[in-house]
């Protein structure tokens, strides 16, 4: 049992808090109540706006929930041991978790990455002690696909985590975010909206939120093109599509300009006090298009991360 803690400030005795490790701290994120935007974008003054803001998972993005949900499942199955490399393609976020992740339960980790994502997050991911093969950025995330289906078929000693269409990806919000959503909103949630990278987030959240109610109203977002300025994000006509993605989950899919995002991220910054990542003030617009649309219910989106990782970006400034 712990001994007892004393708190100084009145002398009592208070139990000390439990040692924890770093798959403890991933989940359990706020829900922060957007109502400033809500009211300066001229919503309906009976709709809600809130967003799950998922910077406070340890290694800073909502990735932290998918990557532990991948690597429990190989650690259950017998497919990934302590010293094994872990394989994967990613935009920055996810392999940031799978580095992080890697360090605290003793796996190397090898990551096939698009040469333009941030300098931010490729610092981070040496920081970890990835080791990283730079893919050419003008193919995107598609292209870091394809280079780590290629290692993997020349290197099966590697663990292909495959984040694309492993089922562990939606599974962890399934069990996770949409369960931290409904109990948030206590039941009230009426639509959620996100956006589509690997699908996982949307797909896993839509599948549980719609168990609770059926009557709750998913819309997806995705870019408007193929070439396009939010990272991570796919646009799934011309994509290669995930293997976890199934359209028939949802009720529609929402377009969004990358002039959209910046400006909302910008604005977000200047009249909320956040400072969120390209992708999150996407999801955030595609969540308010909703909305206008309503003129009562609560819209519930997801930040994935903040804005720390892109603050090369010159859209800031403008």
């Amino acid at each position: 049992m712990l001994s007892p803690a004393i708190t100084p400030q009145h002398g009592r005795r208070t139990a000390a808090p439990a040692p924890t490790s770093i798959a403890d701290q991933v989940g359990h994120t706020p829900l922060l109540n957007l109502q400033r935007t809500a009211e300066r974008l001229g919503l309906a003054r009976n709709v809600e706006l809130y967003a799950k803001a998922e910077w406070f998972n340890p290694s800073g993005s909502v990735k932290d929930r998918p990557a532990l949900s991948i690597i429990q499942a190989a650690e259950r199955a017998g497919h990934l041991r302590p010293g094994m490399t872990l394989l994967d393609s990613t935009s920055g976020n996810m392999g940031i978790a799978y580095a992080m992740l890697g360090a605290a339960r003793g796996y190397k980790v090898k990551l096939a990455l698009p040469a333009n994502a941030s300098p931010e997050r490729v610092s981070i991911l040496r920081a970890y002690g990835a080791e990283l093969i730079l893919t050419d950025p003008l193919e995107g995330s598609d292209g870091a696909i394809v280079e780590a289906r290629r290692l993997a078929e020349e290197d099966p000693t590697l663990f292909y985590a495959n984040q694309y269409n492993n089922p562990a990806n939606w599974q962890a919000h399934y069990h996770g975010t949409a369960v931290e959503i409904w109990a948030q909103t206590h039941g009230r949630v009426t639509h959620f909206s996100t956006g589509l990278g690997t699908s996982g987030t949307f797909m896993g959240t839509t599948r549980r939120l719609k168990q609770y109610n059926p009557n709750i109203v998913a819309i997806a977002s995705m870019p408007d093109s193929p070439f396009n300025g939010l990272e991570g994000w796919k646009h799934m006509p011309t994509a290669i599509k995930p293997g976890i993605y199934d359209e028939v989950v949802g009720d529609g899919r929402i377009e969004i300009h990358t002039e959209e995002a910046y400006e909302m991220a910008r604005q977000l910054a200047r009249h909320e006090g956040l400072f969120v990542g390209v992708s999150s003030a996407a999801s955030l617009v595609g969540a308010i298009h909703v909305a206008r649309d309503l003129h009562n219910g609560m819209v519930v989106t997801v930040l994935p991360d903040n804005g720390f990782k892109y603050l090369s970006e010159r859209f800031w400034t403008q």
